[in-house]
């Protein structure tokens, strides 16, 4: 197979995948979110709850678009960049995306309407209950399709078999390929970076508006729920889906370890701050605290750790992005939670709504979870090369055998611009939205009220007011 195709058909996923891996995160951090403060709402009856869930949940649908049009052409991919794979492990993907399909698609489209139009003329029981489908339907979504990608790093539940095109891995343990040994650490840990995501987006609006005196009491109850969130969540992260997926990765998949750490030589490792990999002279060079990632992994300081000195050169993963994505990864990470902690530390001073810096620090902290949540989405990819499939297929095996570079060249560049189109309107719709700010409280209270009316009166009374 032609170099430059697969590059280019890995390039073409990447983009697309990295294009679109901007706004789910959002959207399933956003309605844990929603979730909770409409919670709040229905258990106070305090306009300001509904005022706040009504103004993020216009926001959730704007991310969830997005993410739906940025997501669909990437399935498509696999048919035609990625035909020797899809036929490959179609037995195992096909159940993952059709499971998603029943238990995420249907439940998020059957109560998506009811979140984004029914406040005010559902009984706010209902549309609380509305909400928390919606925020399951997505976190559904994700459920599979981590499913489905984990099983690329740690394939379990199936067996090989002759096919009328070709070798193909088959199903024979379902629940086996579900809970295959690295998929719910690592959901668990997509999750969490996707509720971080969320919780920042909250956090970084709310702090402008602070900062702007606009909407005070709105935007210091978005930030208080935000903010206990972010540092619950990100301290959680660290200590425990963190440290379980490093000793996963360790376990399963000792090449990208390796990578990761910038381990050269079988032995105990030390744990790099920041450094560079020296692939002439197998060596990483920078900070280095010796000792470290052996007590992590095996709890013992001279644990060996398999080094690239034992892994053959055409089985390792390409060594300098690997490392360095992990590292801005658990960099971006480390800055969450001094912020988030930082942020509760001057709450309970009284002092976090007039801190200007700490605010504008706040304002760009959006930025963080993306940097973090695609920084390691690279490391788990780019560092499981150059298997597609670890320890079955090669990626070089699985792109289609008929495509051209010329083909790639042009789709390539389509999907540049059509990927920067939808996020040129995302960021004007957005800009929009925090403009205009959330509704009058006392919008919401007349259409509170309308809701505990019968019918006939309610509709009255709404062409009375449109007159």
């Amino acid at each position: 197979m032609n170099e430059v195709v697969i590059f280019l058909s890995r390039l073409q996923f990447a983009l697309t995948n990295i294009f679109h891996y901007f706004y789910p995160p959002f959207s399933i951090g956003l309605g844990v979110f929603l979730v909770i403060s409409e919670g709040i709402y229905l258990k106070t009856k305090n306009l300001l709850w509904l005022q706040v869930s009504r103004y993020w949940t216009k926001v959730f649908a704007l991310t969830f678009t997005i993410g739906v049009a940025t997501g669909i052409p990437m399935e498509f991919q696999f048919g035609t960049n990625w035909a020797d794979y899809s036929r490959f492990v179609g037995d195992v993907f096909g159940s993952a995306l059709a499971a998603e399909g029943i238990f995420a698609f249907f439940l998020e489209s059957g109560f998506l309407a009811i979140l984004l139009f029914g406040s005010g003329r559902v009984s706010p029981k209902f549309h609380f209950f509305s909400t928390i489908m919606v925020c399951l339907g997505a976190h559904f979504s994700a459920v599979w399709i981590v499913i489905a990608n984990a099983w690329m790093q740690t394939p379990a539940g199936f067996e090989i078999v002759m096919g009328p095109n070709g070798m193909r891995a088959e199903i024979t343990d379902f629940w086996a390929m579900v809970f295959n040994p690295s998929s719910m650490i690592r959901l668990i840990h997509t999750l969490m970076g996707c509720w971080l995501a969320g919780s920042f987006f909250v956090l970084s609006v709310s702090a402008w508006y602070l900062l702007k005196k606009k909407h005070i009491a709105f935007a210091a109850a978005s930030m208080k729920v935000s903010l206990i969130i972010a540092v619950v969540i990100s301290l959680a992260q660290l200590f425990f889906s963190g440290d379980k997926s490093a000793k996963i990765v360790h376990e399963y998949q000792p090449s990208k370890f390796a990578a990761m750490e910038g381990h050269w030589k079988s032995g105990p490792a030390g744990l790099t701050i920041l450094g560079f990999i020296d692939e002439s002279n197998k060596q990483t060079t920078g900070i280095t605290i010796p000792g470290i990632t052996s007590i992590l992994i095996g709890l013992d300081p001279d644990y060996a750790i398999k080094g690239l000195d034992s892994i053959p050169l055409n089985e390792r993963p390409p060594l300098q992005i690997t490392f360095q994505s992990y590292h801005i990864m658990f960099s971006a990470g480390v800055a969450l939670i001094l912020l988030s902690v930082l942020g509760c530390f001057l709450w309970w001073r009284g002092k976090l709504f007039n801190s200007k810096y700490v605010l504008w620090m706040f304002v760009f902290s959006v930025f963080l979870p993306v940097i973090a949540n695609t920084a390691g989405w690279i490391t788990a990819e780019v560092g499981r090369q150059p298997w597609i499939v670890y320890g079955l297929m090669k990626t070089s095996e699985g792109v289609s055998p008929t495509l051209s570079a010329g083909q790639l060249y042009f789709s390539n560049i389509m999907f540049f611009i059509l990927y920067l189109m939808l996020f040129i309107v995302f960021i004007y719709v957005l800009n929009n939205k925090i403009i205009h700010g959330p509704e009058p409280a006392e919008t919401l209270e007349t259409e509170s009220s309308l809701v505990k009316l019968p019918q006939k009166i309610r509709d009255i009374l709404d062409s009375k007011r449109k007159e």
